[in-house]
Parts: structure tokens; sequence; C-alpha cells
């Protein structure tokens, strides 16, 4: 059962160029209007090369009955976010993410996240998931959700490839529309989405890859890593952009390995550390946590 009170929880985000009496600003409104807040972080990224010299906050509050609306929400901050010309979203707690997984051959962050999903450790709802492969369909039926095999076809390169791929996110594409989905996670789906898919999901699509790249590219990562006798395996998940895994960082990790193991051994680290960057990344994503500041993120942790 829904707790009651998390009817009344909103969460506020918003980014706008760095100026004294914004917290004031936004603190006060929520006083006034009688809404406790339960949490409030903000960072001015100022110093440094590259600093875009924005102002970010991230404010979890709970409102009075009468106020327990975004659209009410919306209009209470209308003034607020004219005066320091603010990018505002209001999030309601109580409507959970609905998730669209993509996967192809390698079913390991499919499987976390969806048992993560199932034990409550992720809060939304996954819609359904797409796969260019039927590896994972008993799987995934397994969990109630809905499987689409959707493959891109055996046409030779050139403009019957490319077409074929088009009809394929085409497909995509209306998956996401006809089931209202908020977030596309690549599950190690193997594929490089066209720029018509990636301007669609701007903002709202997070990839997982281990970080040996540009390093060790193609078939067997970890292999070509072990070879090279690497010390360090490590994950990074992103937002996706047209350049191939050049998108806004979310979360990396590491983990130390040493000769003692096997290529299978770098293999199964890998996974394990894949997995675990990737539902962080996607967890702060749902929670709204993450805030895109140019090529990086700010993260509320």
């Amino acid at each position: 059962m829904t707790d009651p009170s998390i009817e009344q929880q909103f969460v506020l985000t918003l980014a706008c160029r760095d100026a004294m009496g914004i917290v004031h600003a936004v603190s006060g409104l929520l006083y006034q209007a009688g809404c406790n807040i339960v949490d409030s972080q903000q960072f001015g990224d100022l110093e440094g090369e590259g600093a875009t010299g924005l102002f970010f906050m991230r404010v979890h509050f709970q409102a009075p009955p009468q106020l327990a609306d975004t659209d009410t929400l919306a209009r209470l901050f209308e003034h607020t976010r004219q005066q320091f010309d603010m990018q505002v979203q209001l999030h309601a707690l109580a409507r959970r993410a609905r998730v669209l997984l993509m996967v192809s051959r390698h079913g390991h962050c499919l499987n976390d996240l969806l048992f993560r999903c199932r034990s409550g450790t992720l809060a939304m709802d996954v819609a359904a998931v797409v796969s260019n492969h039927r590896d994972f369909e008993a799987l995934v039926a397994s969990y109630g959700v809905a499987f689409h095999h959707l493959p891109i076809g055996g046409a030779a390169p050139g403009a019957d490839a490319l077409a074929a791929k088009r009809a394929q996110e085409a497909q995509i594409e209306a998956i996401v529309e006809r089931e209202r989905i908020d977030l596309v996670v690549l599950a190690r789906y193997m594929q490089i989405l066209g720029p018509e898919l990636c301007e669609r999901l701007a903002g709202r699509a997070i990839n997982i890859h281990h970080s040996f790249l540009p390093s060790f590219k193609g078939a067997r990562p970890y292999f070509q890593a072990h070879a090279r006798g690497v010390k360090l395996i490590g994950a990074t998940a992103h937002y996706v952009t047209a350049d191939l895994d050049e998108g806004p960082i979310i979360e990396q990790d590491v983990e130390r390995v040493d000769h003692a193991l096997s290529a299978e051994d770098f293999t199964a680290v890998g996974r394990d550390i894949e997995c675990v960057v990737l539902a962080r990344a996607v967890r702060w994503h749902i929670e709204h946590r993450v805030l895109r500041n140019g090529r990086k993120c700010v993260v509320f942790r």
C-alpha cells in the first residue's frame, strides 16, 4: 500500500545563472506556502576550467493538501522562476518512473535491474523490454514484463541497412510513446542509436559501458585487458548522445585486479561493476538527483 504522505511529497530541481538570494527565495517561498523541506542541496559551478557559472538546486519537500499537485506548485513558483530566469522542474514522488530496458546478448544488467525493481530497491515500473535477439525472452516473461523482439535485419551495409535500422528504431519510438516511457536504459544493448532516436531521447536515455574505451574496442574487451595486464577494471554510466559513449557521465566505479585472475575472472568482475554502476545511475535519475550541466552532470547523492 502506498504511504499516504507520499502523495504530498515533491522534488523541485532548478538551474539558473548563479546570483545572490536564490536559496533564500526558494526556501522562503516554500515556508510561506506551508511546505516542509525534507532535504535541500545546492551547487554553484563557479570555479575551474570549464565552469559554467550555473547554480543548481534540488529540494525535497512536503506540501499541504491544497497545494499537492505539480500544476498548482508550478504556478506558485512562477514569479521566482521569472525573477531568476530559472529552468524549473517539479516532480511528484507518488508518480513512479516508467522505464524501457534494452538489451542484446549480455543479460547481467537486465537481470539485475529487473530484480532490483521486483525487490523494491528501485522505485520504478519496467513497462517493457526491447531486444534485437530472443535470448532473454523467457527471463523477461518470468518477471511479467512485455518483451519486444525487434531485429534490425540482415541487410548489407549501405542504404538498405540504414533504412532497416531506422525502421527498427521507429518501432522503439512507438513503444516509448505508447507506454509513456520516462527513461530508456541501454542495459548492454550492443547497437549504436541513430541521431534521430538520440535526439528524441535526449536526457532520458542511459547507457553503460566498460571503462576501457577507447583503449579496448570491439569484441571481448575484458580478454583484451587481461592480455595487456590491466590493473583496474571500471564501468561508466552516461546519458546517450549522438557522440558514441561521450554523453554526460552520471556514475563511474573501479575495482583492482591482478595477474592471478584469469580473463574469465576479469569478465566476471567487470560485469558486477557494470550492474552496480548502472543501477546507481538509474536510481539517481528516477529520484531526480541528476541535473545536466553542459557536457557534464551535477549529481545530488
